[in-house]
């Protein structure tokens, strides 16, 4: 296999690009888009992997570093066959970056610019692949935001959506009112682009786009400056003249102004298997010939590098390691932004510092250890794909020192005797305790501290700390997507943090599509009290039925729900009813009686 790229697919690393990111050797550069740049590199089995650098700009913006943290946590539960997950990352160094698996495949921007407009079944194929894939996504409570052509790979055995939810890390940050472009105007949906609001049917209304641009060969919506563009989208209807008359009826739903008219993706899925003359089957034949000649091309990689990855002589700079900005005018808008396969993290156990690692073999980063807050999720006891990871160092391998055999048992004994011997003579040099105990009273400091509210459990001896008094509210409503701590006080609903639904104590949620709403915690565990329970401290102490969500059809007015929060706070939430249909937003109606620091705090 020649090292040389093929068809300039593969472009060679030009000074200022890294040699070496996050312990991968890279070999290419894949492409450059508004956030970042792409490079082709292996993994030490020689898979070849897709890693994304951020731009310099964006890595210096706290609030963009906090938000493409969770977006990539949030990425992690995706796993689909028409998706593609992030398998490796760092959001915490110099260098944010993120990795997938190399898929050997054009973007749908690339192909149609190429060979122009996709035939009715590629079509059909392409739309159910990407539907299954917003599926999935939605599933995990994410929303793409940014579905465009150049976001969907076309693979040999179907399409692959990339980069889902990423673009929410900078579309507010400072950076994106300087001349940097997130997102892409074209594929936008009304509601998105005039008031911001997005929601699953954002993602629906994009996928007719998608459908619409496969099969004209140009967007729905026409070309030309951004704001006229987006007037068109909000303002008037699209051109799909050209569009083929039985994908009509499909695309012009998908494409209502109003997002309650869109299909659901059920719906979606079922019409193009209607809409098509044979069963639909993703296979190796589902592209034209010339599109698939595009993945024999990018099939043939450059071969990886042979040599150690070179050792910096300095430490580097938060920048030295970060792509340079595009040059005016080569920053192509459908540049491959990522590639992945469903795949296992590589990661590998902690290295001792200051070696080289084995020739041709990337360092794969272990993770570090921060003190946890208690009370507050961490990976060891969060779900997978919903926690806060801690920061990735990134160390180079040595093979470990002969360790020296240890004496366990002689040291234990000895520290044992010696421990007790110490006590015997401080327990003789103490005066007996009983006249102080019997002096001292209720006003004693001891006797204060195991009195302390905060808590509960024993404090010394057989005295046991007094529960905490409960705290009522009444008529909180509860909107979609918000959350509540219990520690705040009151408890106002804030809108959560990441797509995830942040670490909140009580949140209300909908997934439009699946129809199903419900409340759940991202911070301890609620249980659904039956009729014959009154909700008290005692009862929600002692119930052993858990569960993290439960839906909205299985309450009715006037049920009772323990909130077990992982800070300590324990709380009775009554359900009094939900929004109604004409109302313009959706939510729960609860009310709250609060215990605050009933329990210990969970150490995570």
């Amino acid at each position: 296999m020649s090292s040389t790229p093929s068809a300039n697919h593969f472009k060679p690393l030009q000074e200022g690009d890294p040699a070496v990111v996050g312990g991968y050797r890279l070999v290419a550069v894949l492409g450059t888009g508004g956030m970042g740049k792409v490079y082709l590199s292996y993994t030490p089995g020689g898979r070849p992997i897709a890693l994304k650098v951020i731009r310099p700009e964006f890595s210096e913006d706290p609030e963009f570093r906090r938000r493409f943290k969770q977006e990539v946590l949030a990425a992690q539960r995706v796993q689909g066959l028409y998706t593609a997950p992030v398998i490796d990352f760092d959001t915490d160094g110099a260098q944010p970056w993120l990795a997938t698996a190399y898929v050997p495949g054009p973007s749908l921007a690339h192909a149609v610019a190429e060979h122009g407009a996709l035939p009715l079944r590629s079509v059909l194929l392409l739309t159910v692949g990407v539907a299954e894939a917003l599926h999935v996504i939605h599933g995990a409570r994410i929303i793409h935001r940014d579905l465009k052509p150049a976001n969907v790979l076309l693979a040999s055995d179907g399409p692959r959506v990339i980069d889902f939810g990423i673009a929410r890390a900078a579309d507010t940050t400072a950076l994106t009112g300087t001349g940097v472009s997130v997102g892409t105007p074209a594929f936008m949906a009304p509601e998105q682009a005039s008031a911001g609001t997005v929601t699953p049917a954002t993602d629906t209304f994009a996928l007719g786009q998608i459908a619409a641009f496969a099969a004209i060969g140009s967007p729905a919506y026409g070309s030309g400056p951004s704001h006229a563009v987006l007037y068109r989208i909000v303002h008037e209807d699209p051109d799909l003249g050209r569009l083929p008359a039985e994908l009509l009826p499909l695309v012009a739903r998908c494409l209502s102004r109003d997002p309650a008219g869109r299909p659901s993706l059920t719906e979606i899925i079922e019409l193009c298997h209607e809409l098509s003359p044979v069963a639909l089957r993703q296979g190796e034949d589902w592209l034209p010939q010339a599109v698939a000649g595009s993945i024999t091309e990018r099939l043939r990689l450059p071969e990886p590098a042979r040599t150690p990855p070179p050792q910096p002589a300095v430490a580097p700079t938060p920048t030295q390691f970060s792509p340079p900005n595009p040059a005016p005018g080569a920053v192509d808008p459908y540049a491959p932004t990522g590639f992945a396969m469903p795949s296992a993290p590589t990661r590998s156990a902690p290295r001792g510092p200051g070696a080289v690692p084995p020739p041709g073999h990337p360092m794969h980063p272990t993770q570090g250890h921060h003190a946890p807050v208690p009370g507050y999720p961490t990976p060891t006891t969060r779900p997978a794909g919903r926690h806060t990871q801690p920061p990735v160092n990134h160390v180079t391998y040595a093979p470990p020192a002969p360790r020296k055999p240890k004496r366990t048992g002689l040291i234990v004994a000895a520290s044992v005797v010696g421990t007790l011997a110490i006590l015997g003579v401080i327990g003789s040099l103490l005066p007996d305790g009983s006249d102080k105990d019997k002096n001292s009273g209720a006003n004693s400091p001891s006797h204060n501290s195991s009195s302390d509210t905060s808590g509960v459990g024993t404090s010394g001896g057989d005295q046991q700390r007094a529960d905490p008094k409960p705290v009522s509210y009444k008529g909180i409503d509860l909107t979609e997507s918000y959350e509540i701590m219990l520690a705040d006080s009151p408890p106002r609903p804030v809108e959560s943090e990441d797509v995830a639904y942040g670490d909140g104590d009580l949140y209300f949620s909908v997934v439009r599509f699946l129809e199903e709403a419900a409340i759940g915690t991202d911070n301890g565990k609620l249980v659904l009290l039956n009729n014959t329970q009154k909700g008290s401290l005692q009862t929600c102490r002692t119930e052993t039925r858990y569960t993290e969500t439960i839906r909205l059809d299985q309450l009715s007015n006037g049920s009772e729900i323990c909130v077990l929060s992982s800070a300590g706070h324990i709380a009775v939430a009554t359900y009094r009813g939900k929004s109604g249909e004409n109302d313009p937003g959706s939510y729960v109606t609860i009310d709250l009686q609060i215990w605050r620091n009933a329990e210990q705090a969970k150490e995570n």
